[in-house]
């Protein structure tokens, strides 16, 4: 492993090979534990930052009944009711769960490290992660997973066609492959989201929750289940779509068939902020929704009819003019650049560790 370290971070050009080749292509199996190694790094690393924003946020405001906060572990936003001044969430202890109500005078981020260290313990930075994963987790190795395979089928199929009517630039096929992965992911895991939000806003069994998605359908249809897909879709898609083409072309500018792991996390960096900017107005108006729909269940008012994707715009507008649609621009960016930077490059890692094993294994036989 630790030569595999090595080779990847320096790229000993003598023995450049196609990771695309079908002779030594990763397997779907090894897609999905590539996967679960970006995901897990990217949750390890980006949680703490997430939850000493939170807890500087949370000095400085009123804890109220059924109000709302979200929680980022670098792979998906989640939303957090809080029920009666608490948090709570799947799975969860009210005592475990009251992590981001905890006292603190805190100064600054630094400050807030080490105060939270010093007193609480280092666990206290993943405080609420365990919950978050048991969702983002499967989320990610879908998502990745369905890329992958896309792209490859879509560039196996240009190479078999050998036209110029079929050939399609990098970009446009990883633009493709990507915004069709995300469909697929968010589609998917919309009504998880929806049911695990319910969980833990009205504290029930999994039995109790049985009944109440059993009534959400019987009033609203199997749509139901659905409810907050389109500002999912409508942030999410376009996202995934700029990311994935902006990376791959990125990629495709070295003159090398293989980029190093430092190479790979810039691209990602860079990637993500692009996308970030661009699909900042869906982001706003996907928070609005969460919020929304996340209070809406801590108050028994689940009944209650939610607002559209287009009252929301409006709403938007006609209380902050155009300028409303993009706020929070910094701190999007400074969370999404370093998460797609540390899952593409820890990705990449894997995919690189696999194809040479590969590789190894084929000329062996």
């Amino acid at each position: 492993m630790r030569e595999h370290i090595f080779a990847y971070v320096t790229m000993a050009n003598t023995t450049l090979f196609d990771a695309d080749d079908q002779r030594y292509r990763i397997t779907p199996s090894q897609q999905m534990l590539c996967s679960c190694l970006g995901a897990l790094t990217t949750s390890t690393l980006v949680t703490p930052l997430d939850v000493v924003k939170i807890r500087l946020q949370a000095q400085h405001r009123t804890v109220t009944p059924n109000r709302c906060f979200i929680y980022c572990n670098g792979l998906m936003d989640h939303c957090i009711v809080c029920v009666n001044g608490q948090s709570k969430a799947l799975n969860s202890s009210i005592s475990r769960e009251q992590w981001y109500r905890r006292p603190g005078q805190f100064t600054g981020t630094l400050d807030a490290f080490v105060k939270i260290i010093k007193t609480e313990g280092v666990f206290s930075l993943w405080s609420g992660l365990s919950p978050t994963l048991v969702l983002a987790l499967p989320a990610t190795v879908v998502y990745f997973t369905a890329y992958e395979q896309l792209r490859c089928l879509m560039k196996d199929r240009q190479e078999v066609e050998k036209s110029l009517f079929y050939h399609k630039p990098v970009w446009l096929t990883s633009l493709l492959a990507g915004a069709i992965a995300r469909t697929w992911a968010v589609t998917v895991v919309s009504p998880l989201e929806l049911i695990r939000t319910k969980m833990q806003s009205q504290k029930l069994s999994y039995r109790e929750i049985g009944v109440a998605v059993r009534d959400l359908v019987k009033n609203r249809g199997l749509q139901g289940l659905w409810q907050g897909l389109p500002p999912s879709l409508m942030r999410d898609v376009p996202f995934s779509a700029l990311y994935w083409a902006t990376y791959e072309t990125y990629k495709k500018s070295f003159t090398s068939s293989e980029i190093t792991m430092f190479q790979s996390f810039i691209g990602g960096a860079l990637s993500g902020m692009l996308a970030a900017v661009v699909t900042l107005p869906f982001d706003v108006v996907k928070t609005l929704r969460q919020l929304e729909f996340g209070e809406s269940l801590g108050s028994n008012e689940s009944s209650r009819k939610a607002s559209t994707t287009k009252q929301l715009f409006q709403r938007i507008y006609r209380q902050q003019g155009i300028g409303g649609l993009f706020v929070g621009l910094v701190p999007r960016i400074a969370k999404i650049a370093p998460a797609c930077a540390i899952m593409i490059s820890s990705y990449e890692y894997g995919k690189y560790y696999f194809t040479r094993r590969n590789k190894q294994m084929l000329e062996e036989t």
